[in-house]
């Protein structure tokens, strides 16, 4: 019971973020950030204990933020209306339930090679590395020479995300209980000399009403042929990011068997897929599985009770927001970036004597970070895959699913044009 309940509010440090980011994306969208945050941090403990619940697995839900940044363009750069915007989020969920229940979603996943499988862990492991590196500043965009460079190493972020690092190396060598959390406060609380850790003026805030948002949707609207490419957009990214995140935290937990399977995958789609359409009815963009469920299981989270705490930790976020982002990216930066580094051990399950399945799990690991996203990189490597198994006279190893799998890569590829 100690380590879940460590376990889930390591999840919720790790994802308290979204508080902050999801709601201001989509209030620059016209939305109200106030009603956007409290139906987020709603649909977050509802969707996550239907997971935990269903599924006994440590997977916590939230809007996908490549699902937000795709939805606040849809209706800024593109001038489309949030009720048809909703009605298109609800139609890709749909479509997500219907491959889920029809049992597609499994056969996908069984068709996926181990070594591709294997690289999905790993490439979702330098992503997270990635992502807690240019959260805390430690890594940055470089425009001048348009590739990625360290940040300003002499700033009290990045001053105080290494020393972050630092402890937490020191707590993992030495096994300290509940290490993740503790390096996490040691952390803040150093942040707060440096002016990194910003007290806040209160530590209450009341949640707002959130009747007006629900059912703001227009279910007709969005099924016209022009939105056709958005559904599109939105599908098959939440589709290979559920794969990808549940393969991979589920490998980091120990839930894979010897081909690399998740045995029960199916009742994680299916949560999966009915939170996408149900968060739509209040239009927030796709509900996924979150990356940094990955914290929670490294903390020892092994069952669905970790992710129950993690919602009660978000229920009392709707009157403690103001705490629960005191929290700084510095402190969680150097968390991530340690949970990414460990979870490259993926790759010493890949056959690297065989180039057609070495390959491809190099190709789907690299592009998942040089491309920004974990969906991106497993629809470049099923291509290759398919090309290099035919290359090689192994066409008849081939499953008739992996062709439909590489067109629907190559379909999601044209709406990115």
């Amino acid at each position: 019971m100690k380590t879940e309940l460590i376990a889930g509010l390591t999840t919720f440090v790790t994802m308290a973020y979204v508080l902050a980011t999801v709601p201001s994306l989509l209030g620059n969208a016209g939305l109200d950030k106030h009603v956007m945050l409290t139906a987020m941090v709603l649909l977050i403990i509802i969707t996550s204990c239907a997971m935990a619940l269903y599924t006994n697995r440590p997977f916590a839900l939230a809007p996908g933020l490549g699902s937000v940044g795709i939805v606040a363009s849809m209706i800024t750069n593109e001038g489309i209306s949030i009720p048809v915007t909703a009605g298109v989020i609800f139609w890709s969920g749909v479509l997500f339930i219907l491959i889920s229940f029809l049992g597609l979603r499994e056969a996908v996943v069984r068709v996926i090679p181990v070594s591709l499988k294997q690289a999905v862990s790993a490439g979702i492991g330098l992503f997270i590395a990635l992502l807690g590196a240019k959260n805390c500043g430690l890594i940055v965009a470089n425009a001048d020479k348009n590739s990625l460079a360290f940040g300003d190493l002499k700033s009290p972020e990045v001053i105080v995300a290494v020393i972050g690092f630092l402890i937490m190396l020191v707590i993992k060598v030495r096994n300290v209980p509940g290490g993740m959390i503790l390096a996490i406060l040691l952390t803040t609380m150093i942040g707060i000399p440096f002016g990194v850790t910003k007290l806040p003026d209160t530590p209450f805030s009341l949640p707002a009403n959130i009747g007006e948002q629900f059912m703001r949707i227009d279910f007709l609207g969005a099924l016209d042929f022009a939105y056709i490419p958005f559904l599109i957009a939105l599908f098959v990214p939440d589709f290979f990011s559920t794969f990808g995140t549940v393969l991979g935290v589920g490998a980091k937990a120990g839930y894979l068997d010897k081909d690399g399977n998740l045995p029960g995958i199916d009742k994680c789609f299916k949560v999966d897929a009915i939170a996408t359409s149900f968060g739509a009815l209040f239009g927030m963009p796709s509900m996924t599985t979150y990356l940094e469920s990955s914290a929670g299981v490294e903390a020892g989270g092994k069952t669905g009770l970790t992710v129950i705490f993690t919602s009660l930790f978000f229920a009392l976020s709707l009157f403690l927001a103001p705490l629960a982002l005191v929290i700084p990216s510095a402190a969680t930066g150097p968390i991530l970036i340690f949970i990414g580094i460990n979870m490259l051990g993926a790759m010493r399950n890949i056959d690297f004597s065989d180039i057609t399945e070495a390959f491809p799990a190099f190709v789907c690991v690299t592009f998942t970070l040089f491309a920004n996203n974990i969906a991106n990189g497993i629809c470049v490597a099923l291509p290759v895959y398919l090309i290099m198994k035919i290359a090689a006279g192994k066409i008849r190893k081939i499953s008739p699913v992996m062709y439909i799998l590489v067109a629907v890569c190559l379909l999601y590829f044209y709406t990115l044009v």
